[in-house]
């Protein structure tokens, strides 16, 4: 994946990943935090997506595993 692709990406679920980490932790800043780690985590694994779930579905699975 090129860094232009991931930087949309990024772009477009960040939001949302966000804010189901802020319903699971109430916290905003620990929110943020846990966001940026499962970004990063998923450019490690975008290799291992499959395509079987919505994108934010997967991102959301990624950060639920913190």
């Amino acid at each position: 994946m090129q860094d232009a692709e991931f930087e949309a990406l990024y772009t477009r679920y960040y939001h949302a990943v966000y804010a189901y980490l802020v319903s699971l932790c109430r916290d905003e800043h620990l929110a943020a935090e846990l966001t940026q780690e499962t970004f990063f985590k998923a450019l490690k694994a975008i290799d291992k997506f499959d395509g079987r779930c919505p994108v934010n579905v997967w991102l959301c699975r990624i950060a639920k595993m913190r």
